[in-house]
């Protein structure tokens, strides 16, 4: 498959060990699908930047797929909470994210690489108004899909390394698309107060909580 990599410089050969170990995943190396997000994602407002573009070849490699219908947006969350840096402001917060890391939590050790939703600050603060008990389960999973910023791919493993080959790298220029990037952004924001406004009814993190819900509990499944 062909994946992008948006960074302030070209990448020719990913290093194994690198990557900041507070990115949603953990230490690795980040990729999407979508060209135009790897540009996006690039561009900072005052500086160009590049996607690199790559072919990774998955076969023989073992894959950790949060989107699989054995998971729930739960155990996405809860690879988030553990790795994210991020203050809980309540102790209901602080209580909802002890509990998913242990109730939720996925060993990554066996993987390659992983599949999962890619979050940035706006889809984070979502993922912390549930975790306050703001919005319903319901009601992150729909917005997670706002803005448009689909899945990512990345690579944990040596093996998932040694599977990527670089093609090429494309200079992006930051005046266009530092402003895309600025437009998702607030549009998700926008769309969601509209889905924040309308989140009365559904599984609250409280719920949770107060029923000590396992990840068998069919209701987190959506």
């Amino acid at each position: 498959m062909i994946l992008y990599h948006g960074s302030k410089e070209i990448v020719q050969k990913p290093i194994y060990g690198k990557g900041k170990k507070t990115n949603d995943y953990g230490s690795g190396f980040y990729l999407t699908p979508e060209y135009e997000l790897g540009c996006e994602w690039s561009a900072s407002s005052d500086m160009d930047g590049y996607v690199n573009e790559y072919e990774f070849n998955a076969n023989n490699l073992t894959v950790l797929n949060l989107n699989d219908k054995q998971y729930s947006i739960l155990h996405w969350l809860a690879m988030l909470v553990q790795n994210r840096s991020f203050g809980t402001t309540s102790s209901l917060m602080q209580e909802a994210k002890d509990y998913l890391i242990k109730n939720f939590s996925i060993d990554k050790t066996p993987y390659d690489y992983i599949v999962g939703y890619r979050a940035d600050d706006s889809y984070f603060s979502f993922a912390r108004d549930f975790l306050s008990s703001t919005i319903s389960l319901q009601k992150l999973a729909e917005a997670m899909k706002l803005g448009r910023l689909g899945i990512q791919y990345v690579l944990i493993s040596q093996k998932a390394f040694k599977n990527i080959s670089f093609i090429k790298a494309d200079q992006v220029n930051h005046t266009i698309y530092y402003s895309k990037r600025m437009v998702r952004d607030e549009k998700a924001r926008k769309d969601y107060i509209t889905t924040r406004s309308n989140a009365a009814q559904g599984l609250y993190m409280l719920n949770i909580l107060q029923e000590n819900i396992s990840p068998d509990d069919k209701r987190l499944y959506l």
